[in-house]
């Protein structure tokens, strides 16, 4: 049985990756997470908290706390996800997303190397890994054609993105100056159950619900790849069991889709599962103020750990938005709670 740690695992693509290990393997999951807003203890089900599960809310960036952990669970690997990651909230307020995914990287790449190097088992040493979980905004923005690899060079256009290309760059120091066994993925964007309502297919689905307007950026045409969240916590886990130290692995859904018709695939399948009089919920899409700097593009190539790791995603756009809309109308209770803490969804991020 491995020890892992999962740092951000109350968060959605954390705790999309503590329910798979938990469910799938018989290895044990240390929840390292501060719970800040966007954290949600209930999106790991009460029955997988078994003997398995430990949570330690622990800030990232405090040496002591993280340092104490290292020495109490002895981890196998260390899943790194903990991060601020609203690119609006970013526009707002950089200082805490420089905080949290550079400091707080530096922190556990710190504490990380010094209990890697004191390892006296060979055997362990040789097998840990620490796995960087990234983004490709940290590569910038595309035109019409091409695709994001693990060699584009970096050119980040949010703080968001800058503090994440900045960690990243951390977490290749550490490799090449210091031997620490690190990897680091760069993911498409992310859907699926349990994503918290400021993210757009989330927000989407919940004001369709309500009847409130639905709104676009600009004119809806910026495109992104869309990943299915339990494909992406797949391709984690198989890169931290058997990706190579050192390199970097772009994990991307195939799904290229302008935000407008993203919206409108969700307002078409509300109808679908739960209609209304007043008539089709594309009414209520509403188009507002662009966002500063908004990056027109993203695409991923896959190519890499398809060959060398052998992952491709299970989902497409069509089968993994439906499984999502079915979820938030199912699960109902999930949401409302969030919304019931004060949550109201406000429009961030229109520059200082």
């Amino acid at each position: 049985m491995k020890t892992i740690f999962v740092t951000g695992g109350a968060g959605f693509i954390g705790s999309a990756v503590v329910r798979q290990i938990l469910t799938e393997t018989g290895d044990r999951v240390i929840n390292l997470d501060k719970l800040t807003y966007a954290a949600n203890l209930d999106s790991i089900p009460t029955h997988l908290r078994d003997s398995r599960y430990r949570f330690e809310k622990i800030d990232i960036c405090d040496p002591v706390a993280v340092g104490k952990a290292f020495a109490e669970y002895q981890p196998d690997a260390v899943m790194h996800l903990a991060a601020e990651s609203h690119v609006d909230r970013s526009i707002d307020g950089p200082g805490q997303f420089i905080q949290t995914n550079m400091v707080g990287t530096f922190t556990m790449l710190d504490a990380a190397l010094g209990y890697w190097q004191a390892l006296t088992d060979g055997t362990k040493k040789a097998a840990f890994r620490f796995h960087h979980i990234s983004t490709d905004e940290v590569y910038g923005s595309l035109g019409a054609d091409g695709f994001f690899t693990e060699t584009t060079p970096y050119s980040p256009n949010s703080p968001y993105s800058a503090s994440k290309a900045g960690s990243d760059h951390l977490v290749r120091a550490w490799f090449e100056t210091y031997g620490l066994p690190t990897i680091i993925t760069n993911c498409s964007n992310n859907y699926g159950p349990y994503h918290f309502p400021e993210k757009l297919i989330p927000l989407i689905i919940i004001r369709g619900l309500e009847g409130k307007p639905l709104p676009v950026y600009g004119s809806g045409s910026n495109i992104r790849d869309w990943l299915y969240v339990e494909d992406h916590a797949q391709a984690l886990r198989l890169v931290v069991e058997q990706g190579e130290p050192g390199q970097s692995y772009n994990i991307g859904g195939h799904n290229e889709r302008t935000n407008l018709q993203v919206v409108e695939a969700v307002c078409d399948l509300l109808d679908e599962f739960s209609p209304i009089q007043e008539g089709p919920r594309r009414r209520q899409i509403t188009f507002v103020a662009d966002r500063p700097g908004h990056d027109r593009r993203y695409a991923i190539d896959s190519a890499k750990i398809q060959r060398e790791l052998g992952w491709t995603p299970k989902e497409n756009f069509e089968s993994g938005l439906r499984k999502t809309v079915r979820w938030y109308l199912d699960n109902r209770e999930w949401w409302k709670s969030i919304l019931d803490r004060g949550y109201r969804a406000e429009r961030v991020g229109l520059g200082k």
